[in-house]
């Protein structure tokens, strides 16, 4: 449970990862996922991460351009 914790919390900090991947990895809406961010961040880390994401459109896929191209996390296993 805690590495799941810490690969959505890892997945919300990265700024081409939408939402909607997260969702569709774990079955969380966004709302969930704040929720987690909120009690596993620091407050300050929490506020920073909040304002950085409501500026994103990265964040949220329909609001993406497709252009903007898909990024892989460096730690993802290669399959």
């Amino acid at each position: 449970m805690r590495q799941e914790v810490d690969r959505i919390i890892e997945m919300a900090w990265e700024d081409r990862t939408p939402f909607e991947a997260i969702a569709i990895q774990f079955g969380l809406k966004e709302q969930e996922v704040i929720e987690i961010m909120r009690r596993h961040l620091k407050k300050s880390s929490f506020v920073m991460w909040r304002k950085r994401v409501q500026r994103r459109k990265t964040k949220h896929l329909k609001k993406r351009n497709f252009g903007m191209g898909r990024m892989r996390s460096s730690n993802q296993k290669n399959y």
